[in-house]
């Protein structure tokens, strides 16, 4: 027995008096089934357009990614600012050295020695021609233009948001429409059907209410499954799981009476020029070439260094005289005339290591000074530098005055859009009401017998094409509309 019978029997109160035996398990199994399926309808999250635009900035990869250039850009700049600093180095090193080899710290050599010495050396950068201080305001620029980037890229998912959105709730409209049609198509089939029994109708006239019948069923289906791909594409906007199931809220489309359609395409023009982000973008890497050209520039100048160091050494085979030892008598010539021999005592002197601490202190070296680099000649390549430099800040000045001339372009065309619009919505909801009045009309004549199965048909086919083209006429309205505001800065929202 199924669930719902089962639970029919229980309530009913014709059948309360009746002995039933129901199994334990059947009944809890039962309820599980019915419990399952509400939460599943209550799982289902519906989705504002508000709600949309937060979860699409919160999650989008694309923004994302756009954020961490940004952060790179972030880092590139503290780099630079670090530039300014002292740079210290130390070099410790040692060595066992096999083979005549100088003895560390001293004018001596030795078969073999172990040497051990370490320097370490500071420079601070007095003047490179302003490079070091333009490459700090390049870098700021450029966290800007990433900065830059990254609205961009948020205001352009937002537009595509809103569009996406739209586009859902036409196909929604589309489909109640769509369901409407095929409730009217089957109560002219079932007329049809009776005049057909009756003897009134002929075949074709049957035949022909059972196309409209499958054609307003085809309509649904085609309606039905661009909603769903419009869902599908707003999933992917706020990386969300396909497999949720979400449904968007539907504003009123009713009280949205205060849609502007009359816009002065030079004053949204001059307002789109301050708060475009493309324009700004454009504005800012124009700015970042214009930098490049001073820190090209600073190649032409000397540079000068301030230099300090230290360092010490040690040396195994490092010795020291201690002391002497007089070993006999050394003859170092005679005395001209007597012939007497002249000597000299033997001295061996007494050699010690000289120990590690005292070669450090004994051989501890400083050094401090000033170097200065001046360009003198370097193959054109500081030149070549600087009018690469100019050649791109000019060409950023052609592409920022070719985005504000496309963003012209757009903006004329969208207020010619909008106005469009606004005409073809006045004039399929005119169309809509004429044919929705003569349906009615068509309709009591026709039960009346004083139309025919053809012009019936056709007065239907005419109410429901109208009534299709004035849902999406209403929508694209209100899409151009938004168009406006995106492009003036205003906030979207229905």
């Amino acid at each position: 027995m199924q669930c719902s019978q089962l639970l029919l029997n229980i309530v009913q109160p014709n059948l309360m008096k009746q002995t039933i035996s129901i199994p334990a398990k059947v009944t809890i199994a039962c309820f599980i089934f019915l419990s399952a399926l509400s939460f599943t309808a209550n799982a289902q999250q519906v989705i504002s357009l508000q709600k949309a635009v937060e979860l699409t900035l919160a999650n989008n990869l694309t923004i994302k990614q756009a954020q961490f250039t940004e952060a790179l850009a972030t880092e590139d700049v503290k780099q630079s600012q670090y530039n300014l600093l002292p740079n210290l180095t130390a070099n410790p090193q040692g060595g066992y050295y096999f083979g005549k080899s100088q003895i560390a710290g001293a004018f001596a050599y030795a078969s073999s020695t172990l040497n051990i010495n370490g320097t370490a050396q500071m420079q601070v950068t007095i003047f490179q021609g302003g490079q070091l201080r333009n490459q700090i305001l390049q870098n700021r620029l450029l966290l800007d233009v990433d900065k830059t980037a990254t609205a961009k890229v948020k205001n352009d998912l937002l537009l595509n948001v809103v569009t996406d959105y739209l586009t859902i709730l036409t196909d929604q409209d589309l489909v109640i429409a769509a369901k409407q049609q095929i409730d009217l198509a089957k109560i002219t089939l079932d007329r049809a059907q009776k005049n057909f029994d009756q003897g009134n109708a002929t075949l074709a006239d049957l035949s022909q209410a059972k196309a409209q019948v499958s054609t307003a069923e085809l309509n649904l289906t085609n309606a039905q499954n661009q909603v769903d791909l419009a869902i599908l594409i707003l999933k992917q906007y706020m990386e969300m799981d396909p497999k949720n199931d979400i449904a968007v809220e539907k504003p009123d489309i009713s009280k949205l009476t205060d849609i502007k359609t009359i816009y002065d395409a030079s004053d949204v023009i001059r307002t789109a020029l301050s708060v475009n982000p493309d324009i700004r973008l454009a504005e800012t890497q124009q700015k970042t070439y214009a930098q490049a050209i001073k820190i090209a520039k600073g190649s032409y100048y000397p540079s000068l260094v301030l230099f300090g160091g230290i360092g010490s050494s040690y040396s195994n085979a490092a010795q020291t005289v201690t002391g002497a030892t007089v070993n006999g008598t050394t003859q170092v010539g005679t005395v001209t005339g007597t012939g007497q021999i002249v000597t000299t005592p033997t001295i061996t002197p007494i050699l010690s290591p000289i120990s590690f601490g005292s070669q450090i202190n004994s051989n501890f070296n400083q050094s401090v000074g000033v170097s200065l680099q001046i360009p003198i000649f370097n193959h054109f390549t500081a030149r070549t530098s600087v009018r690469k430099a100019k050649l791109n800040y000019e060409y950023a000045e052609l592409t920022t005055q070719l985005a504000k001339n496309n963003l012209s372009k757009t903006i004329i065309q969208a207020v010619l859009d909008l106005q469009a619009a606004d005409k073809s919505y006045q004039s399929a909801l005119q169309t809509y009401q004429s044919n929705k009045e003569a349906l009615n009309v068509t309709k009591q004549r026709y039960d009346a017998g004083f139309v025919n199965t053809l012009d019936y048909n056709t007065a239907i086919t005419n109410y429901n094409k109208s009534q299709n083209d004035m849902i999406e006429a209403r929508y694209q309205m209100i899409f151009r509309s938004k168009v406006i505001d995106y492009y003036v800065g205003n906030p979207i929202t229905l």
